[in-house]
């Protein structure tokens, strides 16, 4: 994890003025554990600092993804980021009820593999989320027919 200390430093050398909404938005995001809603933090930050423009969060969103701080996966509510170092798994979202689960990278790299192998095509499976069922509302739904086999 970085220390706020050094992408204060980061931020400067990159010629940024580190304002106190710049400020604001760095600290809530390096105390917001797991996943980063851009619009909920540009409504928290705005709760504390009602002045602040939501394309400023966006911004420095995006310039901590550019210097490898934060990742961002396209879920089905939208982008989300999360730290980088936490960027090594594949989102699954029921399209349901919203419940997430992870695939690790061992599965994921099992999947891309066998997408390579069945159509030559290399996925990048870190920026977007598989939507499906969860098993929850997959047995809350009576269902003709044997229900898909679970390989975990």
């Amino acid at each position: 994890m970085h220390a706020p200390a050094d992408l204060v430093s980061t931020l400067r050398d990159r010629g940024l003025r580190m304002t106190p909404q710049r400020l604001a938005i760095l600290s809530a995001i390096m105390h917001t554990p797991g996943h980063i809603s851009p619009t909920a933090l540009a409504r928290r930050i705005q709760g504390e600092m009602p002045g602040v423009n939501p394309s400023t969060v966006y911004r420095t969103l995006a310039l901590l993804e550019e210097i490898g701080v934060l990742a961002h996966a396209h879920l089905e509510g939208g982008a989300e980021y999360h730290r980088a170092e936490e960027a090594g798994h594949v989102h699954l979202t029921c399209s349901r009820c919203g419940a997430g689960d992870d695939l690790s990278l061992e599965e994921a790299t099992r999947l891309q593999a066998m997408i390579e192998e069945t159509h030559g095509f290399h996925a990048d499976l870190t920026h977007f989320a598989i939507s499906g069922v969860c098993e929850t509302c997959w047995n809350s739904v009576d269902r003709t027919g044997p229900k898909p086999a679970r390989t975990r």
